[in-house]
């Protein structure tokens, strides 16, 4: 089973957060394409590929989290298209197994007595620039060894998140992402749809939590952490230590050392 980084503010640098990761004994580190430094025009694959090389590691992706394929507007959903595109041709040259994204839910209108997502009302529009999102990325992922991996962020329980689910599972490029800290911070609400989906589960973001606080180090919450990891490993999937700063993640491998690996 393998372990990775996510990355951290604290940290400018590829080549810095390589070290670490090595350091730290972990696998991979996953890069954060929010970031400058990460967007496609800023990768340059032989030095991302020596910098791996150097460090006995490799990379997982995570996605924009703005990325939003089913935008009204077409020029918009143009640019992203593009984005992913570019990133499963990088993600084949630097043999990245996982990327990962969040199903973006869209814009809503605050009504006197609820709010209204402009995909419920609009769900056609949404499932029909939603197929052909996934069409274009089977095609191009092609038989290459990659998942896209969509992650629940306490939204698996809404009608058209399922949706949504429903149509890019037909693929089998599409995945889950189990974040185990959004399903506690959400009262456990995405448990249930990522259970039905289990086969699915490729990649795990494990963080504690306590109460709605998510993100919190390995051990300083109160989830049952064991039983995640348990899970992912039974479903043979890598697990990101998704806390925010290099001290927490210390912490965080430290304690998964005393716990997992005796």
């Amino acid at each position: 089973m393998n372990f990775g980084m996510p990355t951290l503010l604290e940290i400018k640098s590829l080549s810095e957060s390589a070290a670490l990761c090595q350091e730290l004994g972990l696998d991979f580190v996953e890069l954060n394409m929010n970031l400058p430094q990460y967007q496609v025009n800023q990768i340059d694959i032989a030095e991302f590929a020596k910098i791996a090389e150097q460090h006995g590691i490799y990379y997982t992706i995570h996605l924009d989290e703005n990325f939003n394929p089913c935008d009204f507007n077409e020029k918009v959903v143009t640019a992203y298209t593009e984005t992913i595109l570019q990133t499963i041709e990088i993600a084949k040259q630097l043999e990245i197994p996982i990327l990962n994204m969040h199903l973006h839910s869209g814009v809503y209108f605050t009504m006197p007595d609820r709010k209204v997502f402009l995909f419920d009302e609009y769900q056609s529009e949404y499932v029909r620039k939603l197929i052909a999102f996934r069409d274009i990325c089977t095609t191009s992922i092609g038989d290459s060894d990659i998942k896209i991996c969509v992650e629940n962020c306490g939204d698996f329980a809404d009608a058209c998140t399922q949706k949504g689910l429903e149509v890019l599972l037909e693929s089998s490029v599409f995945a889950l992402t189990f974040d185990v800290g959004h399903n506690a911070g959400a009262g456990y609400s995405d448990e249930p749809i990522i259970m039905k989906y289990a086969h699915r589960i490729a990649h795990f973001h494990i963080h504690d939590a306590l109460g709605k606080s998510n993100h919190l180090i390995l051990g300083s919450g109160d989830m049952d952490l064991m039983k995640y990891i348990d899970l992912a490993k039974s479903h043979d999937c890598r697990m990101v230590l998704e806390v925010k700063t290099v001290a927490g993640l210390r912490e965080s491998v430290k304690w998964l050392r005393q716990n997992v690996e005796g």
